[in-house]
């Protein structure tokens, strides 16, 4: 189940909850934050290839890209078995920004997005079926967990793809981390 929890940005050890679909999406609509929830029924096996997932979501991911201008489209996935799966959760953890949207849609697995928006942090748990874009911009960052399991498409204005411009804000490490 999808959900957003809003705390202050200086008080990481108390939270307003949220579960409610239409809540989550009105509050985080208020700033900007795109969240739908989508079908994602594509029969996909864990072994799917980007080219796979890609395939099978080929109508939602065009219909995106022309309203939005994307560019490009990749796809992320890890399991708990990746090799380099501490490597990668290290990688997003830290607060960045980006020039462009962040959009990512959920086709399986989960992952927690955290929102610093003034001064409170929003954490978005997204789940399969879940779409988030984050504005170009907000400040956020990423938690996969220790074990992540999770396929997501990420579409970009930039053709290079995924590029942070990191703050140095040391705040994501004072926030409660997805254990999963």
């Amino acid at each position: 189940m999808s959900e957003l929890n809003i705390y202050a940005d200086n008080n990481p050890q108390s939270a307003e909850t949220y579960t409610d679909y239409a809540t989550i999406s009105t509050l985080l609509q208020t700033h900007g934050v795109r969240f739908e929830r989508w079908e994602a029924n594509a029969p996909l096996p864990d072994s799917a290839t980007q080219e796979e997932v890609i395939a099978a979501y080929r109508a939602d991911i065009d219909r995106l890209m022309a309203e939005n201008g994307f560019q490009s489209v990749d796809v992320i996935s890890l399991t708990p078995d990746h090799p380099d799966k501490a490597m990668f959760r290290q990688k997003f953890l830290n607060e960045h920004t980006h020039t462009e949207y962040e959009v990512r849609f959920f086709v399986d697995g989960q992952g927690l997005f955290y929102l610093h928006l003034g001064d409170k942090v929003y954490t978005v748990l997204c789940e399969k079926g879940d779409l988030i874009s984050v504005p170009a911009g907000a400040t956020h960052w990423f938690d996969m967990g220790p074990n992540p399991r999770f396929k997501a498409i990420r579409l970009f204005t930039n053709p290079e793809g995924w590029v942070a411009n990191f703050t140095g804000n040391d705040i994501a490490g004072r926030f409660p981390r997805l254990e999963n």
